[in-house]
């Protein structure tokens, strides 16, 4: 049956959806949205941003059209993690309300929404940035492989000495909610700067760039699904390593 909105809970979220090549992880992940959306918590949008995929990405997209509340934004060639969050964030600040939700997590199915209503209700209490954590209690990481747990430990003790940021301490999880005030500010203050790097290190870069603007940033614990993930990783340690210290020594140097 065609998807029907009913009256919901205010702020409206928007749950943004970066995807490359995400054919196999896909279907499984908006499922787990079917059955949020049914809860009826709050009025929820997503917005898969397509980023240039080359397999059946936007065409199984398309099928759950008639089930969700789902807008599809296409890069007609891979432009790199950096430019989809870039391409969210400026569509939901032109539809969306300062106190309205903006959701980012990964599409590979790593990342389960049911942690979305709390992250949501932490926004509703005055918080304008919520991280989902890997390092509080009742946290947990599964199937992760180590080079990657390296990088995430390392990258936390790189950012706590050059840039400690109160109430963080999961600095690399790219499952966050923000607050559409904040990033429309942002938007605002940094215009085309806000966001620079083009691959994983701009989700560094993101909290680099808030941090200045707000003090009401918090985290919940979640679990990370890692063992989910079908196909091999798209990060590039050569890259993503060298780009994010540049980004701490730049605002070191400030």
């Amino acid at each position: 049956m065609p998807y029907n909105s009913n009256t919901m809970t205010t702020p409206r979220v928007y749950i943004c959806l970066p995807a490359y090549n995400e054919e196999e992880s896909l279907a499984s992940l908006l499922n787990r949205y079917i059955e949020l959306v049914k809860q009826g918590s709050y009025d929820y949008r997503l917005i898969l941003v397509n980023d240039g995929s080359q397999d059946r990405t936007r065409e199984i997209a398309e099928t759950y059209q008639s089930l969700l509340p789902l807008e599809i934004l296409n890069h007609p060639t891979n432009k790199g993690l950096g430019e989809a969050i870039r391409t969210g964030f400026r569509h939901v600040v032109q539809l969306a309300q300062e106190d309205d939700v903006i959701v980012y997590m990964d599409s590979d199915d790593t990342h389960d929404p049911v942690y979305i209503p709390d992250m949501v209700k932490k926004i509703t209490e005055g918080n304008d940035l919520v991280i989902a954590s890997r390092y509080r209690k009742g946290s947990r990481v599964e199937g992760l492989p180590w080079n990657r747990m390296v990088l995430s430990t390392v990258a936390g003790w790189v950012f706590k000495l050059f840039l400690p940021v109160k109430g963080v301490r999961d600095y690399t999880c790219g499952y966050r909610a923000y607050r559409v005030g904040l990033i429309r500010k942002a938007i605002e203050e940094y215009d085309h700067q806000f966001i620079t790097a083009k691959g994983f290190a701009c989700t560094d870069e993101i909290l680099i760039k808030l941090a200045p603007l707000t003090q009401k940033i918090t985290e919940i614990p979640f679990i990370l699904h890692y063992g989910r993930k079908k196909g091999a990783s798209k990060i590039n340690f050569r890259k993503t390593i060298p780009a994010t210290l540049r980004l701490l020594l730049i605002r070191h140097r400030k």
